[in-house]
């Protein structure tokens, strides 16, 4: 009898070790982030960014949209943030944050850092962002293909999109840049995640896609921690240590909770 007592109470207490082990594992793992490109752009977008949050220990995944429609690129979204061991800061780009909007609500998401971005409300489109405050510039360089998709210019790319990067890397970004379905800017997100989830807001001063007005009124409006480079539409290309920053702002957040 005092044998099986004996046994029973060693068993229990490596259940409890075994439980504690890994709930303490659990609670170890690291936060992750999780980048979604806008229109015009692709992953390669955030070359520069990926390893300096990498050389801090951080693993990144880059989403690659399809751009057909909010909800393609929302699945998409959800696909990289299931594969995520433990918390995630998602993180958008220009109509990305669209898309961190509607994707952001899943459990996994506590943080969310938009980057000269759209933020709709819940039964919002992309395309009535930036209402009230003056037409961009660079809308005028978006043309439409004869399949309904919308693509940049190598001048819009050049002086409007990425007007502070050096032409032989805006040739490129023209090459690899992922049209976008034009029916996408009239998609309405369901929900707002940044409603109950901490955000950051990059603000490009010098941006000629979305007007900086707009960002500045976009990040009052969502409660976010602003800050304010004097960068064209993809500060993520020309302030990239600036941008990592932000990004690692949130993870710190993160992992402190």
């Amino acid at each position: 009898m005092k044998t099986s007592i004996s046994i029973s109470v060693i068993a229990a207490f490596a259940l409890v070790g075994t439980l504690g082990a890994g709930a303490s594992q659990a609670a170890e793992k690291p936060t992750s982030v999780v980048i979604v490109h806008g229109a015009f752009a692709d992953g390669s977008d955030w070359a520069k960014v990926v390893p300096l949050l990498q050389a801090k220990g951080v693993a990144v995944t880059v989403v690659q949209n399809p751009l057909t429609s909010l909800a393609d690129d929302v699945a998409a979204t959800r696909r990289a943030l299931d594969n995520q061991p433990g918390n995630v800061v998602l993180v958008g780009h220009s109509w990305g944050g669209s898309v961190i909007t509607e994707a952001g609500a899943q459990a996994n998401v506590h943080a969310l850092v938009y980057v000269a971005a759209f933020a709709p409300d819940a039964g919002q489109t992309s395309g009535e962002q930036g209402k009230g405050a003056p037409v961009p510039p660079g809308l005028s360089q978006i043309k439409a293909d004869g399949n309904g998709f919308l693509y940049l210019t190598p001048q819009g790319m050049a002086t409007d999109f990425a007007q502070d990067l050096a032409p032989a890397q805006t040739a490129v970004m023209t090459a690899t840049q992922g049209p976008i379905k034009a029916t996408a800017f009239d998609d309405k997100t369901s929900v707002a995640a940044w409603k109950t989830k901490p955000s950051w807001y990059v603000l490009a001063t010098q941006d000629r896609m979305i007007a900086p007005d707009a960002q500045r009124s976009t990040a009052k409006r969502i409660g976010a921690r602003l800050t304010e480079l004097p960068s064209s539409h993809v500060p993520q290309q020309s302030r990239p240590a600036e941008v990592a920053a932000v990004i690692m702002k949130a993870v710190q957040q993160v992992g402190g909770q």
